[in-house]
């Protein structure tokens, strides 16, 4: 599908305990619980608990669809490989898009919060000047964006960091929140059930919003062309990246339910765990969450890179985006022009942002946005695995439930979510989530049209592929790299 004569990118960068780094911190659990903790409660109340246990579910079988799409086709682009090469080139293309414009869009919705963050350190009123924010939030993403740019090693290497202080934090005040006495309500079994959403349009609203709070582990699969023994450690990863934030999901949300009250969910809707972590450990536990916030917002811009430029990469290379987006560093392997580009688009977001509203309003829009964004492309990875499986699901149970049956009931989860939720948005967070993915049509189009070898594939089948699925990675990558008439060192 390649038509790219060029350098790849840096193989065996990383291993498979590097690989369940990036997975957790591109789910980002602190910044996720900070920012869309008061949207997800907005939209479901007391509920937010069940929403993120409910949609662990489906994303249990996205996660599972990756795992069994990376087995058979290792491929910086992801998603936007294994749906061109098993349903069409143009979904293919869409599911590619998808990703590229919600991570955009993310870098306003996670740099603003970045800027806010460090801002909050000094004083709680800068936090609120989102031009301040702004800029604070342009120089962390530009720092980040550097670190990318030097490579794969020295990404992991700051990702380890960030993450481990993060959760070191995290860890503790779980911790403390659970022996807190008191609060604005007592824990009750039915903030995990169904009771007490506002109906189907309420839960799905709810389930969007918790979509976004899991997103992110997928960064394992735009890194496999830079990990070892990618066609297992990937999906793996991804898999162990859920478990993990679903953890501290549900006991944080559940802490907020329970010590904090309407009016402080509703006056802080920038940085839910500043005052959560007040409420639990008055003095420290404020700035120590800001702190695991800042981290966590940091880490995430980075991962968000990583996913956005390989996608792009991956396009630049099939030429169904400017082939210069395929460009490899010759120092450091990593594709440059790609990085570069999405940081200046970047900063020309973060100006525009200025003029939307406050960061809390910023926010919400952009949450909701890059929800329907991934119900989309997770959606169509759901269905791609069970057409590149499809002649193997029968022959073991695995198959059929890992492979097949729970990869299919996140897709339709996936695309249910997202039907039932665009009469619950507001007209920017549609206009942004649905505008964006059909901006994606003029180059699938241009492109199309000057006959991109992406939009003749050979189709993915498992059952052709699998035997070469376990061999050794670098053998498998250069067999790969033979059949799609690219250079090896073999």
């Amino acid at each position: 599908m390649s038509n790219s004569r060029g350098r790849g990118l840096q193989a065996n960068a990383l291993g498979t305990f590097d690989t369940v780094v990036m997975a957790v911190a591109g789910s980002a659990p602190a910044y996720s619980l900070a920012t869309a903790t008061a949207v997800l409660v907005g939209a479901v109340g007391l509920a937010s608990p069940a929403a993120l246990l409910y949609c662990a579910v489906p994303m249990l079988g996205i996660a599972l669809a990756f795992s069994y799409l990376s087995r058979i086709d290792v491929n910086a682009g992801a998603s936007y490989s294994w749906v061109g090469r098993t349903l069409h080139p143009f979904l293919g293309f869409i599911s590619g898009w998808a990703l590229v414009v919600s991570a955009t869009i993310f870098m306003v919705a996670g740099s603003l919060p970045a800027g806010s963050m460090t801002l909050a350190l000094f004083d709680e009123q800068l936090a609120d000047d989102t031009a301040l924010s702004t800029v604070v939030g342009a120089a962390w993403f530009l720092l980040m964006v550097g670190v990318v740019l030097g490579g794969a090693r020295l990404t992991v290497r700051a990702q380890l960091l960030m993450s481990g202080v993060e959760l070191a934090i995290l860890a503790l005040f779980a911790a403390l929140a659970v022996v807190h006495g008191g609060g604005a309500h007592a824990f009750d079994w039915s903030w995990l059930g169904f009771g007490q959403f506002d109906g189907l349009p309420g839960f799905a609203s709810g389930a969007l919003i918790a979509a976004f709070y899991y997103w992110g582990w997928d960064v394992t699969s735009n890194l496999s062309e830079e990990t070892r023994n990618s066609r297992r450690t990937t999906g793996l990863a991804g898999l162990i990246g859920i478990g993990v934030v679903f953890l501290l999901f549900e006991a944080f949300t559940i802490a907020v339910n329970i010590i904090l009250t309407s009016s402080q969910i509703s006056s802080n809707e920038a940085n839910m765990l500043a005052v959560l972590g007040e409420e639990v450990w008055p003095g420290w536990g404020g700035k120590l969450l800001i702190v695991a916030v800042m981290l966590s917002t940091i880490a995430t811009l980075e991962t968000t890179l990583i996913q956005v430029t390989r996608s792009l990469f991956a396009m630049g290379r099939d030429r169904t985006m400017p082939s210069a987006l395929g460009r490899v560093h010759r120092t450091w392997n990593t594709p440059w022009v790609a990085i570069a580009v999405v940081g200046a688009v970047a900063l020309v977001m973060f100006i525009a942002s200025n003029a939307l509203g406050t960061v809390g309003d910023i926010l919400s829009d952009a949450i909701s946005a890059i929800g329907l964004q991934i119900a989309v492309y997770y959606g169509l990875a759901g269905l791609a695995v069970v057409v590149a499986y499809r002649k193997m699901l029968l022959k073991s149970a695995a198959n059929f439930l890992f492979g097949g049956v729970w990869p299919l009931f996140g897709a339709a989860f996936m695309f249910w979510t997202f039907v039932e939720s665009l009469g619950e948005l507001s007209a920017a967070a549609v206009t942004i989530g649905i505008g964006g993915l059909a901006v994606g049509l003029v180059p699938m189009l241009w492109y199309w049209r000057q006959g991109s070898d992406y939009y003749r594939p050979a189709k993915l089948d498992a059952s052709r592929t699998i035997e070469t699925a376990y061999v050794p990675d670098d053998l498998a990558t250069a067999q790969s790299r033979v059949h799609e008439g690219l250079p090896t060192d073999f």
